[in-house]
């Protein structure tokens, strides 16, 4: 319980009706989920607006309302406040409330298109294997300690954020690592959070859906550094085009990390198989279980980050080369005739190129890359005839397949796809609507040696068609066929 007066800290509040001296037991901005004496946030969000939902929250048992425009019937007894920006007053009112847990803990936050779950994940897994109580929000799971909490989005809503940070706090936990989506920042779900730390991996066309344009995804990515602290540190991948772009203007700590550039953070691939890397890190030469030049800079950014954090930098190596892949991140599948499966989350033009070009440098001989993928409906179309473009230059065969269509017609994503085949490509494309037997084909075409590349769903263990979520999981999927 917390007094309203109490939790409107940093809101930008333009009036007032009612008293602010009134007991609030809850906070919520979904009206289906208001108990007697909430506080209901007023959300206008893509198709839904809170605002529409007043009278009901008050029926509901709401005591007071925060809105962006005043309701045409005030309510005797309720404290109603009109605020500038209702998301940023959620996020302001959600740290408040849970008594600003970011500030107790070491919250390093990852922020990038491509390389967010595995560098949060690892380091949530470094840590703990190193004693450390820890906890970690990804797209994957959330985690506090070794429990695991599903999760929903890349980066929850502000209430789950501070909800599960307070958790953090309650089991003891001294780190928390956490994907930063563009999302995220431009929706104000991070505002008012104290972050220690802030990581850029890369940025490449994604989301533009959303965004719109390049421009504008560039600016939300760089907005999670402008609001970093002077005592925080921005870690920047400086190989990348954008890199010294992210540490413009910001108050916080500057260091970068490459492989080919000089930066406080160096390393070297000294050898790339299909088995794992071997880097020169600082001039220590050291074998990871990860595979791929991506990965390398992977395991860059998460030995710069836990040196930063002031992790002693051998400990750091010894342990980071026993770790695994990351659930759907080029996970590996062998079958009992030599026939390698890799499931990978590859959903970006960027990342299917990074995970093929991968696949072509460790290949040891004339081993044939089939690759199976798809593209996500009611999501950037632009990406689509490029994706398949990608899959040929670095296929002998491609399976264009379904991926979560979500509203859309699965065939009409895949002919978009098509538009991005040239002719002498189209003799090694193959169209199967249905994604499981996609993948039954890529493996009938595969000899023993071939590689198949499962790209776009990873981790995700279900296929979104028409709104509704069937179980799917491309890994077991695989593995089934190859026990036939």
């Amino acid at each position: 319980m917390k007094q309203l007066k109490e939790i409107l800290y940093k809101t930008r509040i333009e009036q007032v009706i009612g008293t602010t001296d009134v007991s609030i037991y809850d906070i919520s901005f979904d009206s289906r989920n208001v108990k007697l004496n909430s506080l209901f946030i007023a959300v206008k969000g893509i198709s839904i607006d809170g605002h529409f939902f007043i009278d009901n929250v008050i029926e509901a048992g709401a005591r007071a309302i925060i809105c962006e425009t005043m309701p045409n019937q005030i309510r005797d007894g309720i404290t109603y406040i009109q605020v500038k920006d209702s998301r940023e007053a959620l996020a302001y009112i959600a740290s408040n409330f849970y008594d600003n847990p970011s500030s107790q803990i070491k919250l390093v936050g990852i922020t990038g298109t491509n390389g967010k779950t595995t560098t949060a994940s690892l380091l949530h897994q470094l840590f703990m294997e190193m004693g450390y109580r820890v906890g970690l929000l990804s797209t994957v799971c959330n985690k506090i300690n070794n429990e695991i909490f599903p999760a929903s989005h890349t980066t929850p809503d502000p209430i789950q954020l501070n909800a599960f940070l307070r958790k953090m706090i309650e089991a003891e936990c001294s780190h928390c690592f956490m994907e930063v989506s563009s999302h995220a920042i431009d929706q104000h779900r991070i505002t008012g959070l104290h972050f220690t730390g802030g990581i850029f991996s890369n940025i490449t066309h994604d989301h533009l859906d959303y965004h719109k344009t390049f421009e504008a995804y560039i600016t939300a990515k760089k907005k999670f550094f402008d609001n970093l602290s002077s005592q925080a540190f921005a870690l920047s991948n400086v190989d990348d085009r954008n890199g010294m772009v992210m540490l413009q203007n910001t108050k916080a700590l500057k260091y970068t990390y490459s492989l080919n550039r000089p930066a406080e953070f160096k390393a070297k691939v000294v050898e790339n198989r299909i088995s794992g890397l071997q880097l020169n890190v600082d001039g220590v030469d050291v074998w990871f279980k990860l595979v791929g030049q991506f990965n390398a800079y992977n395991i860059l950014a998460i030995y710069a980050s836990a040196v930063l954090l002031g992790v002693d930098k051998m400990e750091v190596l010894k342990v980071l080369s026993s770790l695994e892949a990351v659930d759907g991140r080029f996970e590996v599948v062998k079958s009992a005739n030599g026939i390698v499966a890799i499931i990978d989350y590859a959903h970006t033009p960027d990342a299917l190129k990074n995970v093929l070009s991968t696949i072509s440098s460790v290949r040891e001989g004339n081993e044939n890359i089939i690759t199976v993928v798809g593209c996500g409906g009611d999501r950037d179309r632009k990406k689509r005839p490029v994706m398949a473009s990608i899959a040929c230059e670095y296929s002998a065969k491609v399976v264009l397949t379904s991926d979560n269509p979500r509203s859309e017609d699965p065939e009409t994503i895949i002919q978009e796809m098509l538009q991005g085949v040239d002719i002498l490509s189209s003799k090694k494309v193959l169209n199967v609507l249905n994604r499981r037997e996609a993948i039954k084909t890529a493996i009938l075409l595969a000899s023993p040696g071939d590689v198949i590349l499962i790209a776009g769903k990873g981790h995700e263990k279900y296929q979104e068609v028409k709104g509704v979520k069937h179980p799917f999981d491309d890994k077991q999927i695989v593995k089934e066929i190859f026990e036939q």
